[in-house]
């Protein structure tokens, strides 16, 4: 009888020829899935094979809608073997633990693979250690009671079962220090929070500990229509966590909770430190997030290996970090496509960049959206500039809906 790793190795075995480039890409979502259709658009001689962990695509954007009942319907979710049949490249559901860049092979459940060009696209993971050092139980139990929802997107449903059998108390919900995944997310999570507690009268309290400077268009809207119902306190930074005790301490505060959302820092995959792909800051310590060239996205050292999405440390002395969004992941993925492409084409590759538009809620009754557009340039000394513009939209009418289904459309993925 055929073992799970042999049917894994022989569904690998013929997907290219020795004199076809082999390209490999680590990572299923909005940055894996738009290199990987990107390359077959452009490159259909190339042999393009997405590695996931899961079998199935999860979006979030959209998610704080569903989550707090403002949404009927549930996060997209579809196959990635569908997409992969749909759009003529290939899928392995593996998980990868390590990468070999002198012999460029990695090691994954499913076996040593090797690889001519290799996209990483890893993500994020949540770092507990920071508040529980080396405390596993304290931080397992957290990770199971009071999941943040920012990163497994199996505990979305966990999550939404929460909020709705949330009956009462105090709710405490944190933000991740700055830079974390999708800045405006948390924020809009905890408006359509506070926004079902008061639809539900309940005599309950939402307590923001955010870390960070305020993030002002939505510290009016929590003062102005939900001071009843949330307490936001910036510049907050915690200090103990006491999961059984359901305790939190602040520099100033302690705040005694009835459940909650924990969201601690947030810094590059597993993988990543792994590989040792991670940068140094300026005193030898890690930076958490993944050494690249900001021009061409490929590893520091190592240029036929690319890093993209959420993972990437600073890009620019000018504003550090690009936004972790979904559609500066996507953007990036296509940009790595046509940078492999022409290499492997014994072509000089294009100078290009990413953009990213996203949209927030920012008040629910009346309707308010914040659309934020962000773009970025090659200045004269080469350094990358941002420039980002802010748009208030009063009376919105769905425009993240529609964001996210031409998005799901560009990426080739079912969205009905």
């Amino acid at each position: 009888m055929k073992s799970a790793l042999g049917a894994a190795l022989t569904a690998y075995r013929p997907f290219a020829s020795a004199a076809i480039a082999r390209i490999l890409i680590i990572g299923g979502g909005w940055g894996g899935l738009a290199t990987a259709r990107a390359l077959r658009q452009i490159a259909p001689s190339l042999d393009v094979t997405l590695l996931a962990r899961d079998s199935h695509f999860t979006s979030f954007p959209l998610s704080n809608r569903w989550l707090c009942d403002l949404l009927p319907q549930p996060p997209v979710r579809a196959a990635y073997a569908d997409i992969a049949r749909r759009h003529g490249f290939r899928f392995l559901q593996t998980e990868v633990n390590a990468v070999d860049r002198e012999k460029r092979q990695i090691s994954a459940s499913s076996g040593t693979l090797s690889y001519d060009w290799l996209v990483i696209s890893a993500g994020i993971r949540e770092n507990h250690g920071a508040w529980f050092g080396d405390d596993i139980e304290q931080a397992r139990l957290t990770r199971e009671k009071f999941a943040s929802g920012h990163v497994d997107p199996a505990s979305l449903q966990a999550l939404r079962q929460k909020l709705a059998d949330f009956n009462g108390g105090t709710l405490v919900l944190t933000i991740p220090p700055a830079p974390y995944r999708c800045p405006p997310a948390p924020y809009e999570r905890a408006l359509m929070i506070a926004e079902t507690l008061r639809q539900r009268q309940l005599k309950a309290r939402l307590v923001i500990l955010d870390p960070n400077l305020p993030m002002l268009a939505f510290d009016r809207v929590y003062r102005d229509a939900y001071r009843d119902w949330i307490t936001y306190l910036p510049q907050a930074t915690i200090r103990h966590v006491d999961p059984l005790a359901r305790r939190i301490q602040t520099e100033f505060d302690t705040i005694d909770f009835t459940d909650a959302l924990l969201a601690p820092p947030q810094e590059a995959a597993d993988l990543l430190w792994q590989s040792d792909l991670i940068g140094r800051n300026g005193d030898g310590s890690p930076s958490g997030w993944a050494a690249h060239d900001p021009t061409h996205l490929h590893a520091v050292g190592a240029p036929n290996v690319f890093l993209i999405g959420d993972q990437l440390d600073r890009s620019s002395h000018l504003f550090g970090f690009y936004p972790k969004t979904g559609q500066i992941a996507a953007r990036q993925g296509q940009i790595v496509a046509r940078e492999i492409a022409a290499r492997a084409a014994g072509e000089t590759p294009p100078r290009l960049l990413p953009d990213s538009s996203c949209q927030v809620i920012t008040r629910v009754n009346p309707s308010e959206m914040t659309r934020i557009d962000t773009s970025y340039r090659f200045r004269g000394d080469g350094l990358i500039q941002q420039t980002v513009r802010q748009q208030h939209i009063p009376q919105a009418a769905d425009e993240d809906i529609v964001w996210a289904q031409a998005m799901y459309a560009e990426l080739g993925i079912p969205s009905g």
